[in-house]
């Protein structure tokens, strides 16, 4: 029972784990490239809108393009998409968005590359070119678009500050390699790199979200974290910092390296769709996650489309409603027809906007009257009435 529509992926991630027998820093053998190319066919017969992978994390990241080729290719036999989290969204971003365009053109299927961003301060203004990137594709007939949240920062687990040999093999094996006084080093001088590349000076960038072990560091970022518990400032004491956070639990991160000016420009193509990238949240816990869970969508009407006027309100619901829709192939969804399912959202345009801040997430946004999903009233007067319609919504090409 859920109040909203939900439509699946299926995750190059979990495929690879079930395919591939334990180590995976290596090319599958010809008989596990079969099983996962098996493993995404079932999941599109199943229901799945399309095949998505996470490229910066273990074990996705050992995959090679022809690999994600043939699994991208199952999907597109079942009128799926290829959707992805690049590579890299900073230093190396212009080869990871080729990549994708690439993956997709071998594949046959449309590419949706998610939270597209600059998250390196060293490459700011860099969407001027990785946007062409996309439109010259565009041009050659390829089906590629893009979705964005609208805040520049992004949010993960503490892992993706460090480099990813370091969980190769598991828990256990991160955790010897963590503990080893030679790889500790090592791992030191890898996160410091790591941060490096973003352009930081430091690792104030990085501020804890949830961190179950000490919630006292909910809010605070690294550089501040070290300074409390070790009273240093030094790189190498917050890189320590980090891996004692890691080896305590880990931690949900909200990073802050984008620009606004990379947001907005983004923000105005054509080809951009809008998404939170944001897991359900708890608003009891003592979690300070991400804004992006509370205030995305209202966020973009009101800064972004009535204060800042970077694309005029008609285009900015395209944006989250009929684009989306069309490209995950749910025709029956996404525009107000007869015949249409009544997916309907009543609001203000003089007074929709977010609440959540950095600092105070947990806020629900303003302006929006009514909630409807498929033909039922979920919010009225900014009020969740406890009804839950929502449906899972199956790919067109379910049980083939």
């Amino acid at each position: 029972n859920h109040s909203i529509n939900v439509a699946s992926l299926v995750g190059h991630n979990t495929v690879r784990r079930a395919g591939m027998n334990g180590d995976f820093d290596r090319a599958p053998k010809a008989e596990e490239l079969q099983r996962m190319r098996d493993l995404v066919s079932q999941a599109m017969r199943d229901g799945a809108v399309g095949f998505s992978t996470g490229l910066e994390y273990i074990p996705g990241t050992y995959g090679k393009t022809d690999e994600i080729v043939e699994m991208a290719k199952a999907s597109a036999e079942h009128g799926g998409v290829y959707a992805t989290h690049m590579r890299d969204e900073g230093e190396f971003v212009e080869k990871s968005i080729r990549e994708s365009i690439e993956i997709g053109e071998k594949a046959g299927c449309p590419v949706e590359i998610s939270h597209f961003k600059i998250s390196s301060r060293k490459r700011w203004g860099a969407s001027i070119q990785t946007i062409k990137l996309v439109e010259d594709a565009r041009a050659r007939g390829q089906q590629v678009t893009v979705d964005q949240y609208l805040y520049p920062a992004s949010s993960t687990g503490i892992g993706i500050l460090f480099p990813s040999w370091v969980f190769e093999g598991g828990a256990e094996k991160a955790k010897e390699r963590l503990t080893d006084p030679a790889t500790r080093a090592r791992i030191r001088k890898g996160l410091i790199e790591k941060a490096a590349q973003r352009g930081v000076p430091d690792f104030g960038f990085a501020v804890v979200a949830n961190h179950s072990a000490n919630q006292s560091f909910n809010g605070k970022n690294i550089a501040e974290i070290t300074k409390l518990t070790r009273q240093k400032s030094d790189l190498n004491s917050q890189a320590e910092q980090v891996i004692e956070i890691q080896l305590a639990g880990g931690a949900q991160m909200v990073l802050h390296s984008m620009s606004d000016a990379d947001v907005d420009r983004i923000f105005r193509q054509p080809f951009t769709m809008i998404a939170s990238d944001s897991g359900v949240h708890n608003p009891d816990s003592a979690s300070i996650p991400h804004p992006r869970g509370y205030g995305n969508n209202a966020r973009v009407l009101g800064i972004y489309t009535r204060e800042k006027k970077l694309v005029g309100l008609e285009d900015a619901v395209r944006k989250m409603t009929s684009l989306p829709a069309g490209t995950f192939r749910l025709w029956d969804r996404g525009l107000l027809r007869p015949g249409m399912a009544a997916d309907v959202v009543i609001f203000d345009e003089k007074t929709v906007g977010d609440r959540a801040t950095f600092e105070q997430p947990k806020q629900y946004p303003t302006g929006f009257s009514f909630v409807i999903v498929n033909g039922q009233v979920v919010i009225e007067n900014e009020k969740h009435t406890g009804a839950k319609p929502g449906q899972m919504l199956r790919g067109r090409e379910a049980g083939k």
